[in-house]
């Protein structure tokens, strides 16, 4: 497929696959789950046309494992699952972040806990914010609300792994993935000016002594502490560095939502809605979920020391979390209100327009 810088029509998980073979990646293991699906049987055809690696694994333990193979061996890698295959996943996840490999994870959220069902969810942020393994670690989190951002963040979702040495996740859900809309299929553009060389990968000893990958740290007894000490200088970096976000609205706003992925596509359109009736309502969009975005978000409260937030999620509360520690020494709980359901529910405009009424009614 050559089409670049043009408008083409996709499926957000069709965009993943074709972003992940623009970014250079060369291995993608994984295995069949509602609702990614599109992801490995798009990347089926298309990776036998470039010649490149497609394996669907006997499960996702054993996909994931090819990821650190691959990874390990310094070339570009990607796995794509659903809910139920992402914890599947976390003990390979865990290694991987311990050993610091670079790979690309996609996670098409869909409803829990359990078997759950196949709606759209976001019932996974503590899972991919917390890095849902064994262990202390992180890994970077991006959330795409848009096709157009599904393709963009995959690309950049491989140089941000190079660059910091490290698992980055798209987390999407039901609706992002199963979304088809027009987007501009632009060519790879790197996001930093140069990568640092992968001299740690395992590529034959040919005029070198062998390289070691390891994720077990018994000899000396404080290897592991060393390890996770580094880690976290690394991890802190990373909250300096990577902040994104979309702010709409906010400067002077009675009412700022906080939502993400397909719930602040919704949310948008309360906002349209409202916003016509006199009264002031914003919107802060985190895009990536760790780091949290937090600096921004710290501003608007101090701009605005009469601001309500309400937090919008499909689960029954997780990013709160996130926006209460960060609000924590500006903003009294009392001001921060909440709307969502787990179990794949969605909001609608309508409910939406709703509570906000209320939350200007408190």
């Amino acid at each position: 497929m050559a089409t670049e810088n043009k408008k083409v029509l996709m499926k957000g998980n069709e965009a993943v696959g074709e972003a992940a073979i623009r970014a250079g990646c060369q291995c993608y293991f994984a295995y069949p789950i509602t609702p990614q699906t599109e992801t490995p049987e798009y990347l089926s055809r298309r990776m036998e046309e470039e010649n490149l690696v497609f394996l669907q694994a006997e499960s996702e333990v054993a996909a994931i494992n090819m990821v650190f193979g691959a990874a390990a061996a310094g070339v570009r890698v990607m796995t794509s699952s659903s809910s139920p295959g992402m914890s599947l996943k976390q003990e390979g996840i865990s290694y991987i972040a311990c050993a610091e490999m670079p790979c690309v994870i996609i996670n098409v959220v869909r409803g829990g806990p359990g078997l759950g069902n196949i709606e759209a969810s976001q019932a996974d942020y503590f899972q991919s914010t917390r890095g849902g393994g064994h262990g202390d670690y992180r890994c970077i989190v991006l959330a795409p609300n848009s096709v157009q951002e599904s393709y963009d963040m995959t690309v950049q979702a491989f140089d941000l792994a190079d660059y910091y040495r490290m698992p980055v996740f798209i987390q999407s859900d039901g609706i992002i993935g199963q979304l088809v809309e027009p987007f501009v299929m632009g060519p790879y553009t790197p996001m930093f000016d140069e990568l640092p060389p992968k001299e740690w990968a395992l590529t034959g000893c040919a005029g070198r002594e062998p390289n070691v990958i390891r994720t077990l740290f018994l000899n000396p007894p404080d290897g592991l502490e060393k390890q996770n000490v580094r880690l976290y200088e690394k991890y802190d970096r990373i909250e300096a560095e990577q902040q994104w976000y979309e702010d709409y609205n906010c400067d002077g706003a009675e009412v700022v939502i906080i939502a993400y992925g397909c719930a602040s596509r919704i949310a948008r359109s309360a906002i349209k809605t409202h916003n016509g009736n006199g009264s002031k309502v914003g919107m802060f969009r985190p895009k990536t979920l760790w780091p949290w975005p937090k600096k921004r978000l710290i501003e608007i409260a101090e701009n605005n020391p009469k601001v309500k937030f309400l937090v919008i999620e499909m689960s029954m509360g997780q990013m709160i979390e996130d926006v209460y520690i960060s609000l924590m020494d500006i903003v009294p709980k009392s001001r921060i209100a909440f709307y969502g359901i787990g179990g794949g529910w969605h909001p609608t405009p309508d409910s939406v327009y709703e509570k906000i009424q209320e939350v200007l009614a408190e």
